[in-house]
């Protein structure tokens, strides 16, 4: 974990939502140290432009990967680290054994529901529910 890492997540996050607050010096070490992820990043020639997680874990029926926080700054987009990030991703994925891959991705990111499909991904019809926590 580095400052430039801290950072670029603080600048990143709320670009894929505003509401998602910078992780913590002490998040990110906990997440670096999580052997079920895979923190992913993209550099351009000065600077982190993008990063993606992948988590792989067990359920009693299949070996999964869960890509979550695809994003790449809006200054850079448009110029491959996208799908160079998700080509990571899979190869993650497909390297630590999972037999599928999922994601989410709001309706709005409309270059990124571009993408999937392209990258073999296919839609599903399903709910996706959610709970906060306290």
């Amino acid at each position: 974990m580095t400052p430039e890492l801290e950072l670029a997540l603080a600048v990143l996050l709320p670009q894929l939502n505003p509401k998602i607050p910078p992780p913590t010096a002490e998040r990110l070490r906990a997440l670096i140290a999580d052997a079920s992820v895979t923190l992913l990043i993209a550099r351009d020639e000065s600077a982190i432009v993008g990063t993606a997680t992948v988590i792989v874990y067990k359920t009693p029926a299949w070996i999964k990967a869960l890509v979550e926080d695809v994003v790449v700054d809006e200054r850079a987009r448009g110029r491959g680290a996208g799908e160079a990030l998700m080509r990571a991703c899979l190869d993650v994925a497909r390297e630590r054994g999972a037999q599928m891959v999922e994601l989410q991705s709001a309706s709005f990111r409309e270059a990124a529901n571009r993408l999937y499909p392209r990258l073999g991904f296919e839609r599903r019809d399903t709910n996706f529910y959610r709970m906060t926590l306290d």
